[in-house]
């Protein structure tokens, strides 16, 4: 038997218990969620067949439409803040010194702390009487930009979206370093032997060179963004009055508080339905390569 045939075979082996476990895992409920979206259903009982009800329903909910407002505004927030900066700061600290190292493991540190701690963190940050935010204002002598920042439906999701993406740039940082290491150096002394440097060399060599990972890296913010929920259940739950629910939070509320698992059902869906749009919309952008 060839060798690389037998390399095919022992690779297929070692990925089906992985690929088992995502289907079980994953698929199937993915696949039974959808289905449960066209029930009636309180978690326990039998369900009751209602077909688009639940999604009529939700067209027709307000709240719906400002937590997919509010979803997209993320999803922006989150491929601007997120993907650009982490960008820049691996082409900065590409170089393996102390410094360098240093500035990596802090950016990638609030990755490591857990959700929930980062929300308690920034929620006293923003505290509209001992909060750092307001403070700072105040020493600068801007007093009239101090504001209740989780309760202001103007700036609310503004604030929201500057801890998740304070916590998001370290693994799109790493990934990014790992692009650029990619790039053969042979690449670098030509383009230096020709005299590219600077941003010429940047968008000519560099960008070019990394722009699939970038289109990776965007995928993964928009389905993060989709599916935030921890920051915004611990710093405003979706309030006030849901001027900051999100489709995750909009699903939770719409589930788990009232006991509609068909309903709830049917906003995850809707949410994947969303998720698969954006990432289209993504690969038509971003199909051609920068020149």
């Amino acid at each position: 038997m060839p060798t690389a045939v037998r390399s095919k075979g022992f690779i297929a082996i070692a990925l089906l218990p992985a690929l088992l476990l995502f289907l079980v895992f994953v698929i199937i409920p993915v696949f039974w969620s959808a289905y449960y979206g066209f029930f009636s259903w309180k978690g326990f009982g039998d369900a009751k067949f209602i077909g688009f009800d639940n999604y009529i329903e939700m067209f027709k909910d307000p709240i719906f439409w400002r937590a997919l407002r509010n979803n997209l505004i993320l999803v922006g927030s989150s491929i601007i803040g997120q993907i650009p900066i982490a960008l820049i700061i691996a082409i900065v600290l590409f170089k393996n010194s102390f410094f360098s190292r240093f500035i990596r493991s802090a950016v990638f540190m609030p990755m490591v702390l857990s959700t929930v701690v980062v929300g308690l963190i920034w929620g006293y940050i923003y505290h509209p009487q001992f909060g750092i935010a307001n403070y700072v204002l105040e020493m600068l002598g801007l007093e009239s930009w101090t504001r209740p920042w989780l309760s202001d439906p103007k700036v609310n999701m503004l604030a929201i979206s500057i801890p998740i993406n304070w916590a998001n740039v370290g693994p799109y940082l790493v990934i990014f370093i790992a692009a650029l290491q990619n790039i053969s150096p042979e690449i670098h002394d030509a383009a230096q032997i020709d005299g590219s440097t600077g941003w010429n060399k940047l968008t000519q060599i560099t960008l070019p060179m990394v722009w699939n990972t970038v289109v990776v890296t965007i995928v993964l913010c928009i389905s993060g963004s989709l599916k935030a929920f921890d920051h915004v259940i611990v710093m405003t739950g979706g309030g006030p009055a849901q001027s900051t629910e999100l489709l995750a939070t909009y699903m939770y509320n719409s589930t788990f508080s009232v006991y509609r698992y068909g309903y709830g059902s049917a906003v995850s869906t809707m949410i994947m339905i969303v998720s698969a749009i954006l990432i289209a919309l993504n690969y038509f952008a971003t199909r051609r390569k920068p020149s």
